[in-house]
C-alpha cells in the first residue's frame, strides 16, 4: 500500500529449477537478492529484502542416494522429478506415505489436471515453434536482401560494360572522322551524354 513501509510486505521467494550447474560450490541451492548498481542493497535493511530467488541445481543431486539419506531439498526436488511416475516409485510411495512436506506438495501438484500440464506444454512447444518461426523469417529475410545487394551489383556491373562499349564505339566513329553531332544521332544521345561517357 503506499506510504507504507517496505518492511511490511510479505516475503516472495522465486523458485528457479536448472538442469545444469551455475555456481561453483556444492549446495543445491542458492538464494539471490536483489541490489542495484554498486552492490548496494535495494532496502535499507537486511530484513526489509522481501524479495530472494533461489535457483535450484538439479545435476547437484545424486537421485541413487537412499531416501534415509536424502535432506528436504534433495526429497522435494527427486519428488518433482518423478512424480508423475507416482506409485510406481518405491521412494515416492514411501515420501507420500511418511513426509509432511511431500504431501503438501503433492496436493499443490495434484491441483493441477492433466489438461493444464498438456496445456501448459503445448503453450511451450508453440512460444519454441513461434521463436523458429521468427529465426528462420529473419534469415529469409537477410537472404533476400543479399540477393537483391547481389543483383544490385550485377546489374550496376551490366550497366558499366554496356557504357564502356558505348564510349569504344564512339572512339572508333570519331577516330574515323565522324562529328559529335552525327554521333549523337546515330546513337540517340544527346552530345552532352556522349561527352559524359567520354570522360
Amino acid at each position: 500500500m503506499e506510504g507504507k513501509s517496505y518492511g511490511q510486505l510479505k516475503e516472495t521467494i522465486v523458485l528457479i529449477f536448472f538442469n545444469v550447474n551455475i555456481v561453483e560450490n556444492n549446495n543445491i541451492c542458492n538464494t539471490f537478492r536483489l541490489k542495484c548498481d554498486g552492490d548496494l542493497p535495494l532496502v535499507k535493511e537486511e530484513k526489509e529484502d522481501c524479495m530472494k530467488l533461489r535457483a535450484i541445481e538439479m545435476p547437484k543431486v545424486d537421485l541413487n542416494k537412499p531416501l534415509e539419506d536424502m535432506n528436504e531439498q534433495e526429497k522435494m526436488i527427486y519428488y518433482f522429478l518423478n512424480c508423475q511416475k507416482e506409485m510406481d516409485d518405491s521412494k515416492i510411495k514411501v515420501m507420500i506415505e511418511n513426509d509432511e512436506v511431500i504431501q503438501m506438495l503433492e496436493k499443490r501438484v495434484e491441483t493441477i489436471s492433466d489438461d493444464r500440464w498438456k496445456k501448459i506444454i503445448e503453450d511451450f512447444q508453440k512460444l519454441h515453434e513461434n521463436e523458429e518461426r521468427i529465426e528462420l523469417q529473419l534469415e529469409l529475410e537477410e537472404t533476400q536482401r543479399q540477393m537483391k545487394e547481389v543483383q544490385k551489383e550485377k546489374a550496376e556491373k551490366k550497366v558499366e560494360e554496356k557504357d564502356q562499349e558505348i564510349k569504344q564505339m564512339i572512339q572508333v566513329m570519331l577516330a574515323n572522322g565522324m562529328s559529335l553531332e552525327l554521333i549523337s544521332k546515330s546513337l540517340s544521345k544527346s552530345e552532352d551524354e556522349i561527352m559524359e561517357l567520354l570522360k
